[in-house]
């Protein structure tokens, strides 16, 4: 039997928005490996709990992360896929989207343009 993949667990990141049922990481590895992180198009949502799940990701991310890299780790794919190629981006060349190690990072220009309620202090739902 192959040996499952590796994947930090990033202790301390919130698992979700309470309430919601919207994960922000995973339990465990996939054995078959990582999900592919890849850009997935996000609908002009304004005022929509899926905006503002969106922006308290981000907010964790940035108040666990500030703008150094991090790994991907435990961090939930579907999520990530949808700030990925524009408020998170890869922070290694070449970059493996099939990789727990991968290393991302905020793009904080776009990030703050985008969701600015994510770098406050207090964010509420």
């Amino acid at each position: 039997m192959a040996k499952p993949p590796e994947m930090t667990k990033h202790r301390g990141f919130p698992s979700g928005l309470p309430g919601h049922g919207h994960h922000f990481t995973i339990r465990r590895v996939n054995e078959k490996g990582a999900t592919p992180l890849k850009p997935l198009q996000r609908l002009a949502r304004p005022n929509t709990i899926e905006q503002k799940v969106d922006a308290a990701f981000l907010h964790a991310l940035w108040h666990h992360f500030g703008n150094e890299p991090f790994e991907r780790g435990n961090l939930d794919a579907g999520r990530l896929n949808l700030l990925f190629g524009r408020e998170v981006v890869p922070a290694e060349s070449p970059f493996d989207p099939t990789s727990y190690q991968a290393l991302l990072r905020i793009d904080e220009r776009v990030a703050r343009k985008s969701f600015p309620e994510s770098f406050e202090d207090v964010f509420e739902v």
